[in-house]
């Protein structure tokens, strides 16, 4: 009895994640833009503590799990190039996420060249379409 209530348990958890990969990219508006305000593309930091800025326009910020239209989180990519567009954003040291709204964080980076660049995604963390991500800056971080 047990195994039969684990299996259906199992079975319809499955099914719930085979939605989600199937789901089609929800729409944003063509005229929205992501953007780093701050720091700007070059930018020398000292310490490795710095604020990162983030910038939407022509789309709205909501928290993950939010379903809105036109809007979205951020997602800061750093050190990465551009994730899949038809899968969730990881979450790793490289994939920060911002699911509670945030629109400015404090990053900590170690001595040397780094890139930042953001991505939005949807209540599931997945990228709309079509996909807005901010252009890819270097910041130069000093001890």
């Amino acid at each position: 009895m047990r195994t039969s209530a684990a299996l259906a348990l199992l079975a319809s958890s499955l099914m719930v994640l085979a939605k989600v990969a199937l789901a089609e990219p929800k729409p944003m508006p063509a005229d929205a833009r992501e953007y780093i305000i701050w720091p700007s593309d070059g930018q020398v930091v000292h310490g490795g503590k710095f604020w990162v800025r983030m910038g939407l326009s022509g789309a709205g910020v909501a928290p993950a799990g939010v379903d809105r239209p036109n809007t979205g989180h951020h997602h800061l990519l750093v050190d990465v190039g551009l994730p899949p567009m038809d899968e969730p954003i990881p979450n790793d040291k490289n994939h920060l996420h911002f699911g509670r709204g945030q629109t400015e964080a404090q990053l900590e980076l170690p001595p040397g060249r780094h890139t930042i660049q953001l991505l939005l995604g949807d209540d599931q963390h997945v990228p709309q379409a079509p996909p807005l991500y901010s252009k890819k800056i270097s910041v130069v971080v000093t001890p």
